[in-house]
């Protein structure tokens, strides 16, 4: 229970009816969660407005309701009228757990690309370094051993603040979290101050109804990181970074590939063995020495180099950094997974055009003998993401291995016709192979020396979706049955002969 004046404590509002003397017992910002003596804050949505369901929260106990517009309350029921009710379920959120994130080291990483990968490779480097360290990410919120799947990249505030309170009573120290542009226009990390803010890389992206109206838009959003932590960290290599700091009042600290970086990386070299593809480079400016990282590409310089910008601040040696990123993983993002001596495959998160060619053509300058792309689109989604994403593959893959994603209530022939529809505009190679498991076993029997296969749109999502229903469905677990079946079959052939 907390009384409502200490929830109100920082909280600008207006007590339009009933008293300030009561006792809370949740705060709740879903109407049919509703309980005796909970306080409900009224959001407004893109679908459902919160202010509409008043009477019916009233009726099932709650006893105070935040606003930002007029409503009929029972007149024992106490109404606090705020500018923004999201901006307000943050701060009473934090002063409901007890203000959490001033007694734990919040890291938060925005950008483009590189969110969920820089937040493992933080996890790890601090966990080396014997930090206890809690995640909040695209993939799953980790606290302790408790691992939540997600929902969100970043959670309602209500949420945060619960995951916050939770990593506290785990004995974490620490919480690296991706803060999403939707996140902090939805004032979801309100209310508290990171301790170092990360800015990745922006590209257009999430622009259109229900996400920004612009790009302009969408790089404010971003920027507002920067007004809410102590030291900020950006790539001075995006051409936008100095628009993300417009109106920053954070100690800044750059890094990228160029030597006027505080930190920077030099030496850049592929590293490229059978079933093996990495990265080494040296780290030069503030600190100076050797990284190799087992995932490829430019873009794994830029993700381990955010992480040691982030890490030197936690005083964490050199000989920890260069250990914790040889192993760092993370699921779904350019994943190896070991299936033979001559070829490599891998599986990657990449959903849309963009990141598709971004991954393809970091794969190409490991010059591969082959690069066979495997991949579906999903259904009720954008159709002219299925003929880009065709069109990308088709230009820049070897062979293209159509195959079905999250078919949703569409049928997957449609969806997989409409990808052929933008291979047809490139003079690439295709097979179609509806089966997901079927796919895969075919691009495994048929990889050659040298070949590099990625499973691409699926990443760490282990499910399929069909007509509303969720399927198991993992690729890891359908390459481990495909590997024993073809060993199952190599033994029964010794056997006859």
């Amino acid at each position: 229970m907390k009384q409502l004046k200490q929830l109100a404590e920082r909280l600008d509002y207006t007590c339009l009816q009933g008293s300030m003397e009561k006792e809370i017992t949740d705060i709740i910002y879903d109407s049919r969660k509703a309980v005796k003596d909970s306080l409900f804050v009224c959001i407004k949505g893109t679908v459902v407005d919160g202010h509409g369901f008043a009477a019916e929260v009233a009726a099932k106990g709650a006893t105070v309701l935040v606003v930002s517009e007029d409503v009929e309350a029972p007149v024992d029921v106490t109404v606090l009228k705020v500018k923004d009710t999201r901006y307000a379920l943050a701060l009473l959120s934090a002063a409901y757990f007890d203000y959490p994130a001033e007694s734990l080291k919040v890291i938060g990483v925005t950008g483009t690309k590189g969110k969920t990968t820089t937040t493992y490779m933080v996890k790890s480097i601090l966990e080396g370094a014997g930090y206890r360290v809690g995640l909040i990410g695209t993939i799953e919120t980790v606290i302790g051993e408790q691992v939540i799947p997600s929902a969100n990249t970043t959670p309602e505030s209500y949420l945060v603040q619960k995951y916050f309170r939770d990593m506290l009573d785990a004995s974490c120290d620490c919480c690296v979290m991706e803060v999403s542009s939707q996140g902090l226009m939805m004032h979801r990390t309100a209310g508290f101050q990171f301790e170092i803010g990360i800015f990745t890389n922006i590209e257009p992206d999430h622009i259109g109804p229900g996400e920004h109206a612009s790009f302009e838009e969408y790089m404010a959003c971003k920027g507002l990181l920067f007004r809410q932590c102590r030291i900020g960290i950006v790539n001075a290599d995006d051409v936008h970074y100095q628009d993300i700091l417009k109106g920053h009042t954070c100690q800044v600290e750059t890094f990228g590939l160029s030597e006027t970086a505080d930190l920077y990386a030099s030496d850049i070299r592929l590293v490229h063995k059978p079933g093996y593809l990495g990265v080494a480079y040296h780290v030069s400016g503030c600190l100076d020495f050797d990284v190799e990282v087992d995932v490829p590409g430019r873009f794994s310089v830029y993700n381990s180099l955010t992480a040691i910008a982030i890490c030197r601040h936690f005083q964490v040696r050199t000989d920890v950094m260069r250990q914790a990123l040889k192993g760092a993983k993370t699921k779904g993002r350019i994943e190896m997974v070991k299936v033979s001596d001559e070829f490599t495959l891998m599986i990657d998160y990449a959903h849309n055009a963009m990141s598709l060619k971004s991954l393809l053509t970091t794969l190409r300058e490991y010059e591969p003998g082959r690069l066979i792309c495997l991949f579906g689109c999903g259904g009720n989604r954008a159709r002219a993401r299925r003929f880009e994403m065709g069109e990308v593959s088709g230009n820049m893959a070897d062979l293209t291995i159509i195959t079905s994603d999250n078919p949703r209530d569409e049928e997957p022939q449609t969806i997989m016709d409409d990808i052929k529809t933008g291979i047809h505009k490139t003079n690439g190679r295709y097979v179609e192979i509806i089966d997901r498991k079927e796919a895969i076993r075919y691009a495994i029997t048929h990889g050659e020396p040298g070949d590099v296969i990625v499973l691409a749109g699926k990443g760490h999502e282990d499910y399929q979706e069909i007509r509303g229903v969720k399927y198991p469905m993992d690729e890891r677990v359908l390459i481990a049955e495909v590997l024993q079946e073809i060993r199952v079959s190599l033994y029964a052939q010794i056997d006859a002969q």
